[in-house]
């Protein structure tokens, strides 16, 4: 599928994760009951809720020449690789990614999407319920932001030719935010609620080769989003993840002109493997810094 080819599968991914988004702010505006999983990882309704919205949803999505598609969530993971392994396109989907900042009502939680390829993230949509605001990515298309409004307007055109002009494109090539503005400046985004002495060493590495480093946190999927539209340069991840957590992302940062590798190959993250699971790896806005 090249080129606008993806456009139907942005738009069945887009409405999913605005479904899903209702149905997760339902639950934050309650009573939040935590319910823990086999790993200890936390678990609540609208984990669940989400997870069967953006199935139904995908499921429901008829698309010409693709019509059997796989699907593959957090809450739904338990699908034997021999079966996974024959898939040439499945959807890969976090429901509710951050569901400790949930549980903490910080507002730092998204619902993920992606579209996979083979191994490779061609699609993915990353949506902040809190903010109403959504990004974007997939190949031949773009990188980009917008809040409800403009997705809705971008939405109402998606039988026509669709109003991209209502959005905020993502490039990294000519980027614009905070991030990288001045010689000797770096930012650094990591995660709010899993910092460790790798993050913290890597932070101090970083000092010590740029004059100004300033670090800034948050949960989810939010980093990939900073790097993708600048406002940081590089999000290092010394630590467990899985392939949802991610795939939304990578799309995005790739398209945007960005990179996923791997910290020890240097390679692009890849999915659909036997163990889902994710090596180490760092987001960054394309430009090498000798970090890693």
């Amino acid at each position: 599928m090249k080129n606008m080819d993806l456009f139907p599968f942005l738009v069945a991914a887009l409405e999913a994760s605005f479904k899903a988004s209702e149905v997760i702010l339902r639950v934050y505006e309650g009573e939040i009951d935590v319910e823990r999983k086999a790993d200890n990882s936390p678990l609540t309704l609208a984990d669940k809720d989400a997870h069967r919205v953006i199935m139904d949803s995908l499921k429901d999505a008829v698309f010409r020449g693709a019509e059997d598609i796989g699907f593959l969530s957090e809450e739904g993971r338990d699908i034997p690789y021999h079966e996974r392994a024959q898939w040439g396109y499945f959807w890969l989907v976090d429901p509710l990614d951050g569901t400790k900042e949930f549980i903490k009502r910080n507002g730092e939680f998204t619902v993920n999407i992606a579209l996979i390829e083979g191994s490779r993230p061609v699609l993915g949509v990353i949506f902040v319920p809190v903010k109403d605001v959504c990004y974007f990515g997939a190949e031949g298309i773009g990188s980009y932001k917008g809040g409800g409004d403009a997705m809705k307007r971008f939405l109402d055109a998606k039988r026509g030719h669709p109003d991209f002009g209502t959005l905020e494109k993502l490039d990294l090539n000519g980027k614009k935010g905070r991030a990288g503005m001045l010689p000797g400046q770096l930012i650094v985004a990591g995660s709010r609620s899993h910092k460790n002495e790798r993050l913290l060493n890597f932070v101090d590495l970083a000092r010590n080769r740029f004059d100004e480093v300033e670090f800034i946190s948050a949960g989810s999927s939010l980093k990939f989003c900073f790097v993708a539209e600048g406002l940081a340069d590089i999000y290092p991840r010394h630590g467990p993840t899985m392939e949802w957590d991610t795939a939304a992302g990578q799309a995005i940062v790739e398209n945007a002109g960005g990179r996923v590798l791997k910290i020890d190959m240097k390679t692009p993250l890849t999915y659909n493997k036997e163990d889902l699971h994710n090596p180490w790896f760092v987001v960054d806005d394309g430009r090498d810094r000798g970090l890693y």
